[in-house]
């Protein structure tokens, strides 16, 4: 099982890949540059380095599904 605070939510519209908010700066409605093609050779065990287009973070992607990216890092803030 893979630890939630490193997955962070993305959506697939029209081909495009979205996450409704960056994880380190907050911009809203963030284009990734990933195809929907990547997304499936990741799930199959490629790394992907992502870059965020609002503010240059990069991590590193290491698996999807239909509803997350899974990250090497932590992406939410663990308060409770």
């Amino acid at each position: 099982m893979h630890p939630f605070q490193n997955t962070w939510p993305y959506e697939t519209v029209m081909g495009d890949i979205y996450v409704s908010k960056c994880p380190f700066c907050d911009a809203e409605n963030v284009l990734l540059p990933l195809k929907p093609s990547e997304l499936q050779v990741i799930a199959e065990g490629k790394k992907k380095r992502l870059v965020f287009p609002c503010c240059r973070n990069v991590l590193t992607i290491i698996d999807t599904d239909r509803d997350y990216l899974l990250s090497d890092i932590a992406l939410r803030n663990n308060k409770a």
